[in-house]
């Protein structure tokens, strides 16, 4: 059966007409040098902006992202402790601790560093010797540790992303993509609260250095909290940052930066712009009707539809113009119909960008229609089914 789309017949807030036009969706509201990015609201995973999000990326020291959730996780599986200690060996001080010349917590060599202090080695000073430490203490090798990472990474859904290592440092087959770690970090805040905090801290002791966040958005003054930036000769500048304001909190990645002044601005002003420029509004309350899907073969010619809870999308402030909103459904619905059946979604675009989709589910019971009912609607079917297969 070809997919409908139905232009819903309950309005709200006088912007029914406005909000599902099925005219096509509109440009982009926002423009960033980032040659890939992508951005959500954190309490409800709706899409305020995307820029060729799926593209595959070398992740660089964004990959320690995936680093953290794998020790994340572990802690809270009681597979380690925060007091657990793990020995630095000749292998991470060498390629990620003070001779390697790249970010490091300057880790003495056959020393025995706490879980918690390479936690914020990793997290405020993006500490490769810390990651190194952590894999090896872990997993045996930091491959055997990479490959955990990768296997994490598509238990949580992240299908494009592959870890070679863990620190991001450049390898061959290594990427993931704007979208998995904004998805990532989103994970990582939601499930693990009793670590986020270390992402904030503002600097970091350890073996009587000091080093302050390596994060350029913490200093700002837009309300970020996290979460990690990272650069790569293939991949150009990246970030992967959060903030929070006025009870709004966004999480956006954004990578192909051209250098670190560049990332930091356009990371500024892509999470300032989305904390700022959507209201959250309620558009249908709880059982209240979305709209209608035709019915093939029933008692009635079409079945009411309604989500499974009220619906909450965010408007832009300043343009709400360029929202628009539809019912897609594969039909016609064929009888019977049961009342709580599946039956399509309603899809939601800022712009350009599919920014939410909710699910949408018989709000009443339709029988099969009599031999007639049945015999006309194959009739209609017959005669204009090729036209809506044309032009849907």
């Amino acid at each position: 059966m070809p997919l409908r789309v139905f232009q819903p017949l309950a309005g709200f807030l006088g912007l029914a007409l406005l909000l599902f036009c099925l005219s096509p969706a509109s440009a982009q509201l926002f423009e960033t040098k980032a040659t890939q990015a992508f951005m959500i609201d954190a309490d409800t995973g709706t899409v305020l902006f995307a820029k060729d999000a799926d593209k595959p990326i070398p992740p660089a020291s964004m990959a320690k992202l995936m680093t953290m959730e794998v020790v994340f996780n572990a802690i809270k599986q009681k597979r380690i402790t925060l007091d657990d200690t793990f020995v630095v060996s000749e292998n991470a001080w060498r390629t990620g601790g003070a001779p390697s010349g790249t970010s490091t917590m300057f880790a003495k060599l056959k020393s025995a560093v706490r879980v918690e202090d390479l936690i914020q080695g990793v997290t405020v000073q993006a500490a490769n010797d810390g990651c190194i430490v952590l894999a090896e203490g872990m997993a045996g090798s930091e491959a055997n540790f990479a490959a955990q990472m990768t296997d994490r990474a598509h238990e949580l859904g992240l299908a494009k992303s592959k870890f070679v290592n863990s620190t991001g440092l450049p390898a061959d087959g290594q990427q993931t993509t704007v979208r998995e770690l904004t998805q990532l970090a989103l994970h990582i805040w939601r499930d693990y609260p009793e670590f986020f905090h270390y992402y904030a801290q503002p600097d970091f002791t350890w073996n009587k250095i000091a080093q302050r966040n390596r994060n350029p958005l913490l200093a700002m003054g837009i309300d970020a909290d996290g979460f990690v930036a990272g650069a790569s000769e293939q991949g150009g500048f990246g970030i992967v940052g959060t903030a929070s304001h006025n009870g709004i909190r966004v999480i956006a990645a954004l990578s192909g930066l051209a250098n670190d002044k560049e990332r930091s601005e356009e990371a500024r002003k892509l999470l300032d712009w989305g904390s700022r420029s959507f209201q959250k509004t309620e558009i249908f309350a709880k059982d209240e009707v979305v709209g209608e899907a035709q019915v093939f073969g029933g008692t009635k010619s079409g079945v009411t539809l309604k989500a499974k809870g009220p619906i909450n999308i965010f408007l832009p402030i300043a343009n709400r113009d360029r929202l628009t909103a539809r019912i897609v459904y594969t039909g016609p619905v064929a009888a019977p119909v049961e009342e709580g059946q599946p039956v399509g979604e309603l899809r939601v675009w800022i712009g350009d960008t599919l920014s939410q989709q909710t699910p949408l589910f018989a709000a009443e019971s339709v029988k099969v229609g009599t031999l007639p009912q049945r015999a006309l609607d194959a009739a209609k079917e017959l005669a204009v089914g090729w036209l809506r297969q044309k032009h849907l």
